[in-house]
Formats: C-alpha cells, sequence, structure tokens
C-alpha cells in the first residue's frame, strides 16, 4: 500500500553536458525543454504532454559534485528524522541540508547500496 507522503515527487539529472543530454531526451521521448534560470546559466524543466516531469541539470553550483545519475527525490514529513534514520542505518548525507526556494528544504543521500537520492521536506 502506497503512502502518497513517501511517493516520489521529482526526479532530475545532474551532468557536465547539459545542453547535450538536454537534446537527447527531448529528441528521444518528446520531452519539451524550458530554460530554469540559475543567475549566470540555465538549467532544464523537461515537459511531456503538459507536464513538468523531470530536470536536466549543469554539474555546476549546488549541484557540483553529484554524480551523473537520475535523482529521485522522495517527501519527508521530518527531514532531519529521516537523515538521521539514513545515518542509523547506514545511509550517508552527502550534502547539507538545503532550501528550494520558499517551497521545499531538502538534502542529497547514498542509501547503503550506493544509490543516491534526495529526501525533501515541502511547505
Amino acid at each position: 500500500m502506497s503512502d502518497s507522503s513517501l511517493d516520489p515527487i521529482w526526479v532530475d539529472l545532474t551532468v557536465t553536458n547539459a545542453p547535450g543530454v538536454r537534446d537527447f531526451y527531448a529528441d528521444m521521448l518528446g520531452w519539451k525543454p524550458m530554460p530554469v534560470s540559475m543567475g549566470e546559466y540555465e538549467d532544464f524543466a523537461m515537459e511531456s504532454e503538459g507536464q513538468v516531469v523531470a530536470g536536466i541539470c549543469h554539474a555546476r553550483g549546488v549541484n557540483s559534485g553529484l554524480p551523473p545519475v537520475w535523482l529521485p527525490y522522495f517527501k519527508t514529513e521530518s527531514l532531519e528524522e529521516s537523515l538521521r534514520i539514513c545515518r542509523q542505518r547506514g545511509g550517508c548525507q552527502l550534502t547539507a541540508i538545503r532550501r528550494m526556494a520558499d517551497t521545499m528544504r531538502y538534502a542529497v543521500i547514498r542509501d547503503p547500496a550506493g544509490a543516491y537520492a534526495v529526501v525533501c521536506e515541502q511547505f
């Protein structure tokens, strides 16, 4: 049984060649890229059938150092508690808690098997 508060809410990919990867998915899946200003550069929100479904991001700024893997974002009720359990159960918190605008706090984790994900708390 699914608890909607724990379902993935977003997925993005951080790469060194964001325009090339953007075009790859646009051509292969028919996704429409929409630029997202990051100040000095643009990342891309990818739209499918009128819905934004994913992000393609440059490996710069807050995304520097992330591996080129799809990162699912999982919503939690308590970010601090989820991060505590992550560490307690053999995972690793890879980033400090960060804010995305005024809508979300999040941190990147690596689970005990080595997979990366984002745990987030939405406002």
